[in-house]
């Protein structure tokens, strides 16, 4: 667990972790959002809306082992009930990080994160060539 708050810390100093009800609902609602976590100890309203923070914004949800203090000592405040990570690298690893923990519950999430992330990293390489091809004058050819 330590190694998840860990990430969460550093995804907040690399300015890809949002944390807070209003934050992670506007990050949802712009489909920034790429994982939203919640506090094992979150209010049953939070829970509530943050999953249809999740739902509008096409993204994951995971409740944590972690509680409302250990995850606010994480990203440097008091208390934490709610954040999203923005960058789905910082996703995939908390996946992947939450599956070494407990991988029947979150192994599926891992999973889908993994899926998200090959093909975000598809779309950033035909993005990356297609701007090369452009550069360069590269026409298709025409069969």
């Amino acid at each position: 667990m330590d190694k998840l708050l860990s990430l969460l810390g550093l995804a907040k100093k690399a300015g890809r972790l949002v944390s807070g009800e209003e934050p992670v609902g506007a990050a949802a609602g712009a489909h920034d959002a790429r994982l939203i976590l919640f506090a094992s100890d979150a209010a049953e309203n939070s829970l509530r809306r943050g999953r249809h923070f999740a739902e509008a914004g096409d993204c994951l949800w995971a409740q944590l082992p972690a509680d409302k203090e250990a995850l606010g000592r994480a990203v440097g405040r008091p208390t934490c009930a709610m954040l999203a990570l923005t960058d789905i690298g910082f996703a995939e690893a908390a996946g992947k990080r939450l599956a070494a923990v407990d991988a029947e519950r979150y192994g599926a999430l891992a999973e889908r994160l993994g899926v998200k992330a090959a093909r975000s990293a598809e779309r950033k390489e035909e993005r990356k060539q297609h701007d090369k091809n452009s550069r360069a004058g590269k026409k298709r050819n025409k069969k």
